[in-house]
């Protein structure tokens, strides 16, 4: 089987994802997506007419961000016409899965030139349909209508899964809160130290002035005190009605014995930005014959399913997966890369592999940094690969939850 390599990853800034209000939220999704796949083409120098495919993320396909986003924001960048474009959808796990899948083209054989990423406009699915994106979720898969199945399978909404998840395990509202303010630490460090300038891409308007060049969501004056003192998000949703049931409900009629105790807010749960990345994947005959070094090659990747009803829990048995996968073990990561959906998800990963605290989010997480559902992954995978390439790490891990209890992961080795 082929290496696939990774040449190159970029981003945008992650802007506050509220209409009016963020700096990107006046712009179209696909000026984002096109912002990315300018910057990964121009910066390498590659004739897009060797693009055997994009690959994009997107979790909510509606609207602005409908109508195969990868395609069309390609014709936008413009990209030769023989460059074709997909976009798929893994709700929060899509900007793994499509590396993930660019990679298998390459190793396959059957494509020697991928480009892999995807977008999220939050302040746009937030003004399109604020429920589902408050939710993670279409509405919907709060019930089949096959009353048998649901009884197998019921789906609760992310951000109470991640308040029975902390109840089930016994983790305090002081051990999320605590998890929170490492993240804004972390990323504060990061931001002030340049460890994102390389991936980081200025997003500009249509006439050309400067729509972000920072990382916009990061509240560095964050104090324990500041999250103590922010009221629980969830315990009014939980009990929302939707098609006869309410969140909890559909959790307990898994778990009945279960007090569900509600300890996310807005402070320790992912942030609600726009963003978008890329990442240019070829194969080893590609990268010498145009020149190109590659910066790392991707070791193994893994898919799992867990649970739906608590949703949150698939990242331990995927990193297990992938790991076995790549033959390596725990000790063998030099980053980690865990999505902070909420904080509940990085803290059980943590607890759960046994992990050294000080190679997880190393550079902040999504608590700090903002998690634009279908983008993140991406800019995960990217972020691991610049902490790698600054510490002299070999190997990086990503994973992160998805809804419908899934979580892609990828293992990744920095090339010299």
């Amino acid at each position: 089987m082929a290496e696939a390599y990774i040449i190159d990853a970029v981003r945008t800034p992650r802007g506050i994802g509220k209409p009016g209000k963020g700096a990107l939220s006046h712009l179209h999704p696909q000026h984002l997506a096109m912002t990315v796949l300018k910057a990964i083409r121009d910066r390498n120098g590659i004739d897009t007419t060797t693009v055997d495919d994009i690959i994009w993320s997107c979790s909510s396909q509606n609207g602005k961000q409908g109508g195969d986003l990868g395609r069309m924001a390609a014709l936008a960048a413009g990209y030769d016409i023989t460059a074709s474009g997909t976009t798929l959808d893994r709700f929060c796990g899509g900007g793994i899965t499509s590396v993930n899948l660019a990679a298998a083209s390459v190793m396959s054989g059957m494509e020697d030139c991928v480009i892999a990423g995807g977008t999220e406009m939050m302040s746009y699915t937030a003004a399109y349909a604020a429920e589902q994106a408050n939710a993670g979720l279409p509405p919907r898969l709060m019930g089949s209508g096959n009353e048998a199945l649901d009884a197998l399978h019921p789906q609760s909404h992310q951000g109470v899964c991640g308040d029975a998840i902390a109840s089930i395990e016994g983790i305090t509202r002081e051990e999320l809160d605590a998890l929170a303010l490492v993240s804004q630490e972390r990323a504060d460090r990061a931001i002030r130290e340049g460890r994102f300038d390389r991936s980081l891409v200025t997003v500009y308007n249509e006439d050309g002035s400067v729509a972000l060049d920072h990382e916009e969501f990061p509240r560095p004056e964050t104090t324990a005190e500041g999250l103590a003192a922010l009221k629980p998000s969830f315990a009014g949703i939980a009990d929302f009605e939707i098609g006869g049931t309410t969140f909890r409900k559909q959790i307990n009629r898994r778990y009945p014995d279960l007090e569900i105790r509600h300890f996310h807010h807005a402070g320790n749960s992912s942030g609600v930005v726009d963003g978008a990345a890329a990442l240019l994947i070829v194969s080893p005959a590609y990268a010498e014959k145009h020149g190109l070094k590659p910066r790392a090659r991707i070791v193994a990747y893994a898919n799992q399913g867990d649970d739906p009803t608590l949703m949150l829990n698939a990242p331990v048995p995927a990193a297990k997966k992938v790991l076995e996968k790549a033959g390596l073990k725990t000790d063998d990561i030099d980053v980690w890369e865990i999505n902070e959906a909420f904080a509940v998800v990085a803290e059980k990963f943590i607890r759960d592999l046994e992990l050294d605290r000080d190679k997880v989010n190393i550079n902040g997480g999504a608590c700090a940094l903002g998690h634009p559902i279908g983008a993140t992954g991406s800019i995960l995978i990217g972020t691991a690969l610049d902490e790698l390439e600054r510490s002299g790490g070999r190997y990086g891990l990503v994973t992160m939850c998805a809804a419908g209890g899934m979580a892609p992961a990828i293992v990744i080795e920095r090339l010299d």
